[in-house]
C-alpha cells in the first residue's frame, strides 16, 4: 500500500475506537431514558443544526462558533453540556470530510501526512502547555494577523477579477496562490512549523481551518489543498477529544446525535460543490472564510473580555 493508504487506514482505526465507544455510550443512555440526559430522538430543528453548520463546515468556515450560537439563540443545550455536545457531534462529519477531501484532492503524500502528523504532536503537546496561554490575547492577535491578511488578499481578488485596477497595482508582490500539490525544502519545513502551532492553539478553543488557508495560499500551494491538509488534521485530533467528553458524560446525546446524523448528507453535498470550484473561485472562498474567522475572533475576545470584567465588579 501506498502511504496514502496507511493513512486511509489509521484514520478508519480511529473512526471504530471512536464509533464504539459512543455506541455503548448512546446504549445506556437510552437504558436510563431521562429527558435530561437528552437521550430521546433529535428533532428536525436538531437535525437542520447539523446540517446547515456541517455543510458551513465543509466550505472551511468551522462549525464550533455556528452551533454555539443557535443552541444559545433556542436554548437546546445546557452551557456547561456545549463543547462536549460539538466535539463529540461534529467528529463524524469531520472524518467524513478527510475521507472525501484526501482521496478527491491529489494532494502530494509526503506533505500531507507530516503536516498531520505536526498537527497531531502539537495538540498532544500542547494539552499541557497552551492551556497556560492567555487565550483572549491570541484570539486578538490572531484576529487582527487574518483581517490584515484577508484585506490584502480581497484586494487580490477584485484586481484579479476585475482586470488590471492600477491603484492595486501595488499588490503584485503577493502570491497569488499555485496550483502545487506539495511542498518541499523550506516551505515544508515551514508547513509543518505552522501546522504544530495550530495543532497546539486548537486545544484553547483557536480554530484550525482559516490559518491553515492563508498558509496553503501564501505558499503557493492549491487552495484545495488546503481542505485534505486541515481536515485530516481535524479527523485525527477531534476522536480523542470526543472520547475524553463521551466517558465523563459531559454532552447533551439529542443534540449530538444531530449534528452527526444532519451533518453526514450536509458534508458529502458541499464537498462535491467545493472539489470542482475553479481555482479562481477559491480565492474568493479563501478571503470569505478568512474574514468571518478573523471577525468571529476578535468579538468572541471582546465578549469573553466584558464577561470577565463583570464579573470581576460583581466580585468587588
Amino acid at each position: 500500500m501506498d502511504a496514502k493508504s496507511w493513512l486511509f487506514v489509521a484514520l478508519t482505526a480511529f473512526l471504530l475506537f471512536y464509533v464504539s465507544i459512543f455506541i455503548v455510550y448512546i446504549r445506556d443512555a437510552r437504558q436510563r431514558s431521562t429527558e435530561a440526559d437528552g437521550a430521546a430522538a433529535p428533532t428536525p430543528l436538531h437535525l437542520l443544526i447539523g446540517f446547515v453548520t456541517n455543510f458551513f463546515d465543509t466550505l472551511g468556515i468551522g462549525s464550533f462558533a455556528t452551533t454555539t450560537a443557535a443552541y444559545k439563540l433556542k436554548g437546546l443545550v445546557p452551557v456547561r453540556l456545549i463543547p462536549g455536545t460539538l466535539n463529540v457531534g461534529h467528529t463524524l462529519p469531520t472524518i467524513l470530510q478527510a475521507f472525501i477531501y484526501i482521496q478527491a484532492v491529489p494532494v502530494d503524500s509526503k506533505t500531507l501526512i507530516v503536516m498531520i502528523a505536526a498537527s497531531v504532536v502539537g495538540a498532544w503537546l500542547g494539552a499541557s502547555v497552551v492551556v497556560h496561554w492567555p487565550r483572549r490575547k491570541i484570539q486578538v492577535a490572531m484576529g487582527v494577523a487574518l483581517l490584515g491578511a484577508a484585506m490584502l488578499l480581497l484586494m487580490k481578488a477584485i484586481n484579479q477579477s476585475a482586470g488590471t485596477i492600477p491603484a492595486l497595482a501595488a499588490l503584485d508582490f503577493l502570491p497569488t496562490g499555485g496550483t502545487a500539490l506539495g511542498l518541499t525544502g523550506t516551505k515544508l519545513i515551514v508547513a509543518v512549523s505552522v501546522n504544530f502551532v495550530l495543532g497546539m492553539l486548537m486545544m484553547i478553543g483557536i480554530g484550525l481551518y482559516a490559518p491553515c488557508m492563508i498558509l496553503i495560499y501564501l505558499l503557493g500551494m492549491d487552495p484545495r489543498a488546503a481542505f485534505p491538509i486541515m481536515m485530516g488534521s481535524c479527523a485525527f485530533l477531534m476522536p480523542a477529544s470526543s472520547v475524553r467528553f463521551v466517558k465523563a458524560g459531559a454532552l447533551h446525546l439529542r443534540a449530538a446525535l444531530g449534528l452527526a446524523i444532519g451533518g453526514l448528507p450536509a458534508v458529502w453535498i458541499a464537498a462535491k460543490w467545493i472539489v470542482s470550484l475553479p481555482i479562481a473561485y477559491m480565492l474568493w472562498l479563501v478571503v470569505v472564510v478568512v474574514i468571518y474567522t478573523s471577525l468571529n475572533m476578535l468579538l468572541t475576545a471582546r465578549s469573553e473580555e466584558t464577561a470577565a470584567g463583570s464579573l470581576s465588579t460583581e466580585s468587588a
